[in-house]
């Protein structure tokens, strides 16, 4: 491998795909625009590079990357590819599903955190997927933002939380979705139920209609501590969580909760921030977040999320956000 990116050559700057390409073969980060979140970039097959990701992060080294491809002819050396991985990924990719496999001779420790399983997905955005393309290989990519704390779906929230860390950043626009993306777990082999590790866009309902069968969930299963092996990313209990104290309230008790909350600098979420839609929420969550927590505030207030499928990933992500935090 050529030298290394130099940081104070690159550092916090905004590029094109080309430029993309060429700070990943030589070993830099890249923020990457998907339709999720912004992803932290580097080449996955770049041991030096994947460990700078957990430094950048803050992150700890057990916890497992997922590894973005162009598509899914790139899954073979990546993992073994039983025939329901084969027939999610037609049905979702390109798309904000990550599919958890027995690895392959291609997936690093560094990247894995030392499992037998490896995390892959294929993104939407048309960015990535020219860097992906043009670099010829995977990407390894967790979210572009300090581990534990609040996702980022604009450029600026990557420049915001990382500045000269990253050593490019191309601007995508705002994320479409805006929540990570659903984890299943197929390592089990045809024997076992697939399991949904991490709620997103794609529903659990969705994912058992294309295998034709029940599929089962380890979202209560969660590492609850910095020491604890994940075998997905998003399951510590307390993540994606603002500088202030977040309280999830019933709609009706927000006021009165607010009100109690005497001497406290205290800002309420509602419709004028999250919208009315299940999409509008999911989009728009961490952007809200991020503005809320600019201004200030000691607490945070956000109302219950409404029943619905997308709402349980929204929910889930605002409990985490919501629960004492073990990772400072």
């Amino acid at each position: 491998m050529g030298a290394r990116v130099g940081r104070e050559a690159t550092s916090g700057r905004v590029v094109g795909v080309e430029e993309a390409v060429s700070i990943l073969r030589r070993g830099g980060l890249v923020a990457l625009p998907t339709e999720t979140v912004y992803g932290l970039g580097a080449s996955a097959l770049d041991p030096e590079a994947v460990a700078r990701i957990f430094a950048v992060k803050r992150r700890p080294r057990h916890h497992p990357l997922i590894v973005h491809v162009a598509d899914a002819d790139h899954l073979p050396g990546w993992a073994e590819v039983p025939e329901a991985a084969w027939r999610l990924a037609e049905r979702f990719w390109p798309g904000p599903l990550t599919l958890v496999l027995r690895r392959g001779p291609l997936a690093l420790d560094a990247v894995t955190g030392g499992l037998a399983t490896v995390g892959l997905r294929v993104p939407a955005h048309p960015l990535t997927q020219a860097v992906l393309v043009g670099l010829g290989g995977g990407i390894a990519a967790p979210s572009a933002n300090r581990f534990g704390h609040i996702s980022p779906t604009t450029a600026a929230h990557v420049l915001a939380d990382l500045g000269d860390e990253v050593d490019g950043v191309l601007d995508g626009g705002p994320c479409a979705v805006g929540i990570e993306s659903t984890i299943v777990d197929l390592s089990g082999g045809e024997g076992e139920a697939p399991r949904v590790l991490r709620l997103g866009a794609i529903t659990p309902e969705a994912i058992a209609e294309v295998l034709g069968r029940e599929v089962g969930s380890s979202l209560g299963a969660q590492a609850t501590a910095e020491g604890e092996r994940a075998l997905a990313p998003g399951q510590l209990a307390s993540h994606y969580a603002p500088r202030a104290r977040l309280e999830l309230w019933p709609r009706e008790a927000i006021g009165a909760r607010a009100s109690a909350l005497v001497g406290a600098r205290v800002i309420v979420l509602g419709d004028a921030e999250l919208g009315v839609s299940a999409e509008s929420w999911a989009r728009g969550l961490y952007a809200a977040l991020r503005e809320a927590d600019a201004r200030g505030p000691e607490v945070i207030l956000v109302p219950v999320p409404p029943p619905g499928a997308l709402m349980q990933a929204v929910r889930d992500r605002l409990e985490r956000a919501a629960a004492p935090r073990n990772y400072m």
